[in-house]
């Protein structure tokens, strides 16, 4: 399968599951490997950054009713407008997007540091014209979810890390906005979470990230030969 899969998935492989979410990839062959959450609030489902599939909707009521859809990159609408036209619940985008709510054929809604009032607290990573990105963390659950500056797919990676910084940000990645949290796991927006060693890992990506960078770009240089 390519890089990236449009078409509605006919099923997902899930990831990430513990008492209060669960995450799911809807094309599990692709290479970008796009991951979906859903956080739970006193039985109120939080979907982040879905891609959709056949069967999302028996996943998210295990865990209550779909109180809204979040987008916490500005290019990660994804399916989240399908989800939440379906949910009859709002699209939640941060007041720092420009521009998103041209994508979005439902009703919107927006916050700032605060996601609405489910005690999840809202980040900002990045928020220039190229990039405007916002972190999740729970302190209910020490649950830290980053849509894009991290991930664990093999593009993302470099040496022995299992947590990378994304490839655009190393020269300058977030230490100050991720660096502050000891959270008890790490959930990200390509590839599935980490759960176990997760302050360590963290702060192996964060501290290394810059220094181990042309390793991660000659990995990269190697992979687009066609030899």
């Amino acid at each position: 399968m390519g890089f990236r899969v449009d078409e509605r998935a006919s099923e997902f492989r899930e990831i990430d599951r513990y008492d209060d979410g669960v995450g799911w990839i809807a094309h599990p062959d692709e290479r970008m490997q796009r991951a979906s959450h859903a956080l739970a609030v006193d039985g109120d489902v939080w979907v982040v950054d879905p891609v959709d599939a056949e069967g999302l909707d028996e996943l998210l009521a295990e865990f209550g009713d779909v109180r809204g859809v979040v987008v916490l990159l500005d290019r990660h609408v994804r399916d989240g407008e399908r989800v939440a036209n379906r949910h009859d619940v709002p699209v939640y985008l941060p007041r720092i997007f420009e521009g998103v709510t041209d994508d979005i054929d439902a009703p919107v809604a927006r916050f700032s540091d605060e996601l609405s009032d489910s005690g999840i607290e809202a980040h900002v990573v990045a928020d220039n014209r190229l990039w405007q990105e916002v972190a999740l963390y729970d302190p209910a659950t020490d649950t830290l979810l980053v849509p894009e500056a991290l991930g664990t797919v093999d593009y993302f990676l470099a040496g022995s890390e299992r947590l990378g910084v994304h490839p655009a940000l190393r020269p300058f990645p977030p230490r100050s906005t991720l660096g502050r949290f000891d959270p008890d796991r790490v959930l990200v927006g390509h590839g599935a979470g980490v759960h176990d060693h997760v302050a360590a890992t963290l702060e192996h990506a964060l501290e290394g990230a810059r220094r181990r960078t042309p390793r991660l770009y000659a990995k990269a240089a190697r992979e687009a030969l066609p030899f």
